[in-house]
């Protein structure tokens, strides 16, 4: 569902009625337990982001975490271990004004199975410059660097994920 005209912010009631996609996120941590995040290759703007991406109708949410993290990063899942995941589901809503040119205005946002996973590889073993790109860059950023540094729509989500692995990232 679309709004009624190209170009137009689709209404919130509009919005209210569609379905989240089913979606993983990867909270990526290094050794000195900084956070794995990257800008969109697609954005001029400052769009920051983890690893996350879409599940495949019958696809395991954890599998799909590990595919995910390799399409985007290059880096393979004997790389990583996974040390947490969200219990349930986290959703975050898209703006109005983007709705409509994603997934052809099919789902009103996300919802996100979140995986915490500890890189234990080197830098060198990541590479953004994969088959479909999606980031022009990347860096570590200490956890409480990573809400203000992402997209804004995505903040109340990311701090959320935050706060279920902040045990985890001492």
């Amino acid at each position: 569902m679309t709004g009624p005209f190209p170009g137009i912010p689709m209404r919130s009631e509009d919005m209210a009625s569609l379905p989240y996609r089913p979606n993983v996120g990867i909270m990526l941590v290094n050794r000195d337990g900084r956070v794995f995040v990257a800008q969109r290759i697609d954005s001029p703007k400052d769009a920051w982001q983890m690893p996350q991406g879409g599940i495949d109708p019958g696809e395991d949410p954890r599998k799909a975490a590990l595919r995910e993290l390799e399409e985007e990063t290059g880096i393979s899942p004997d790389l990583v271990r996974i040390d947490a995941e969200t219990p349930g589901w986290l959703t975050y809503d898209f703006p109005q004004d983007l709705a409509p040119k994603l997934w052809k205005g099919g789902y009103r946002g996300q919802k996100q199975r979140w995986y915490l996973m500890r890189f234990l590889g080197d830098d060198a073993q990541i590479d953004i410059a994969t088959e479909h790109p999606e980031f022009s860059h990347w860096e570590w950023v200490d956890p409480s660097e990573v809400v203000e540094k992402i997209v804004p729509f995505k903040r109340d989500v990311y701090a959320r994920v935050l706060e279920e692995f902040a045990g985890h990232l001492g």
